[in-house]
């Protein structure tokens, strides 16, 4: 107070405005009339300078957003299908326990009410793609398809002489498309197993569904 007193009721103090701005100048209830901002300090033009900081990521940002949609959208178009493959004889009927997996799964989607999610493929026309898995097979080929991958690995280690891929298609129709072909098995002359042997057409229920556009 003694300094107050000997600088004089109309001493002005002149303290940097950003100081005024952070304290506001205030100290509980009581304000400091005395102090004034300096007149000769230039006016800065915030306005331009918030506006082009703010502005310029904002509009990076849309553009990247909306980058990232479009390939989201582009991917989303698309879905996976894994496989495995061999020749019918070996899937439909010398593979004694297939049909008693598959039967298995379509049990247990129906108790749960679960969509299918796989299906028998006889000469599908996928295969076009892996003429290095082609070659290797026996034809007809059948192939059990799913979108379920964990799954198809599985059933490659259950079947053991299959071949497995996966490929991508865009619609369901387009995954599970086949070749026409008529498959038939003699009957063996001796069957020795103590449970009879598979009806020829099991597998008829596991095809892929007819579409639309060929029903009658």
């Amino acid at each position: 107070m003694s300094l107050m007193k000997s600088l004089g009721a109309s001493a002005v103090v002149n303290v940097p405005a950003a100081a005024v701005t952070t304290t506001q100048l205030h100290h509980g209830t009581h304000s400091f009339p005395f102090l004034s901002l300096p007149q000769h300090l230039p006016k800065l033009n915030t306005t331009t300078s918030i506006s082009w900081k703010t502005t310029t990521p904002v509009r990076t940002a849309v553009a990247a957003i909306n980058s990232s949609d479009t390939v989201e959208k582009e991917t989303e178009s698309k879905k996976e299908y894994h496989f495995v493959v061999a020749n019918a004889k070996f899937m439909l009927d010398e593979e004694e326990h297939f049909q008693e997996q598959l039967f298995e799964r379509v049990r247990l989607f129906k108790e749960r009410n679960m969509e299918q999610d796989f299906w028998l493929v006889i000469e599908p026309k996928f295969l076009d793609k892996f003429p290095n898995i082609t070659k290797r097979l026996k034809r007809p080929a059948v192939a059990l398809v799913s979108t379920n991958g964990t799954w198809i690995k599985f059933m490659k280690l259950r079947l053991d002489r299959v071949l497995l891929d996966s490929f991508e298609a865009e619609s369901m129709e387009e995954a599970l498309a086949s070749n026409p072909c008529n498959i038939e098995f003699e009957k063996p002359s001796n069957w020795v197993a103590p449970y009879p042997k598979y009806e020829s057409g099991w597998w008829e229920s596991l095809l892929p569904p007819i579409p639309q556009t060929q029903q009658a």
